[in-house]
């Protein structure tokens, strides 16, 4: 059986130097910037149930596309703030919004599901814009503008619409358009 020899530790070559010429340090020394404050714990995430809820002049955050696709109601609030206003929509095969006009109230509508006609014009009897909408199309309806938005496809129309300033009560819930039309809403 052969033995090994151990070797020696190879020694360091050359001297130890230091990491910056010797002399004083170049350039000031810069104190650190200071810690930003720590942000707050966050809100846990509201149970499904809560999108009937509006949860208006406070800090909300919610999956949009999914609340909105999974809205039964015709409409519903879900958060209404000093400047404006988050409904969901959902409109069936054949139904529409109801031919309208908020005269100080902008209106985007986002489409999350389904397809629908979009219909808008300076007078009621005056249409004279027509487009066609599909999943993740917006619409913009200028305060002052007649509009109106039917269901064409074979499924719900689901849908978002933000006001600005809020148009509806705080909490509107409505479970279907003929309650909505009840309610002069």
């Amino acid at each position: 059986m052969r033995r090994f020899r151990r070797r020696p530790p190879h020694p360091m070559p050359g001297p130890i130097r230091p990491p910056h010429p010797p002399g004083p340090m170049p350039g000031p020394i810069r104190p650190m910037p200071p810690r930003p404050a720590p942000l707050p714990p966050p809100r846990p995430p509201a149970p499904p149930h809560s999108i009937h809820t509006d949860h208006g002049r406070r800090p909300y955050v919610i999956d949009i596309a999914r609340a909105t696709r999974g809205n039964h109601n015709y409409r519903t609030t879900i958060w209404t703030g000093q400047y404006l206003q988050t409904t969901l929509m959902s409109i069936p095969p054949g139904g529409d919004i109801g031919l309208e006009i908020h005269p100080d109230t902008d209106q985007f509508l986002r489409i999350e599901q389904g397809q629908g006609l979009v219909q808008m014009g300076s007078h009621r009897n005056n249409l004279n814009f027509r487009q066609a909408v599909f999943d993740d199309f917006a619409v913009f309806v200028p305060a002052g503008t007649w509009h109106n938005i039917t269901n064409i496809g074979n499924t719900p129309l689901r849908l978002y619409s933000i006001y600005a300033p809020p148009h509806h009560p705080p909490g509107t819930v409505h479970a279907t358009k003929a309650i909505a039309d009840m309610m002069g809403d």
